[in-house]
Formats: structure tokens, C-alpha cells, sequence
């Protein structure tokens, strides 16, 4: 599969900027409610997995994953 997509990730909970290398430097956004977005392209679906471990490693709120 050569297509990447751009995801927005969103959790429950404030991420500073500084987070975003642990994210494999997707964009963080605040958003609404005290939740954070995470933004950008991801070049497979290995890659997504990778950003879900470590959102539950991290003992993060998964809101929800949308691939644009």
C-alpha cells in the first residue's frame, strides 16, 4: 500500500507540543473539553498502531481515530 493518510487522533487530556516527537511527530492540537488532536499524514497501518501503543502505554484516553 503506497497511499499514506492523514489521521486525527483524539484523547482525552492535555499533550504539550513537546510530546510530539513520542508521537512520531504529528501535530498537536487542543481542542474541545480538555482534549488533544493528533494530526498528520502516517505511512502505514503499522505506523497508526505504533501511535496507539503508545497513546496506551502512556495511559491515555483513546476519544477516537478518524483517516481522512
Amino acid at each position: 500500500m503506497d497511499k499514506q493518510y492523514v489521521y486525527d487522533i483524539r484523547i482525552e487530556g492535555i499533550l504539550l507540543d513537546r510530546w510530539s516527537d513520542w508521537f512520531e511527530g504529528l501535530t498537536i492540537q487542543a481542542g474541545p473539553n480538555g482534549e488533544t488532536f493528533l494530526v498528520g499524514p502516517l505511512a502505514d497501518q503499522a505506523a497508526l498502531l505504533g501511535v496507539l501503543n503508545k497513546i496506551h502505554s502512556l495511559n491515555l484516553t483513546l476519544v477516537s481515530v478518524i483517516r481522512r
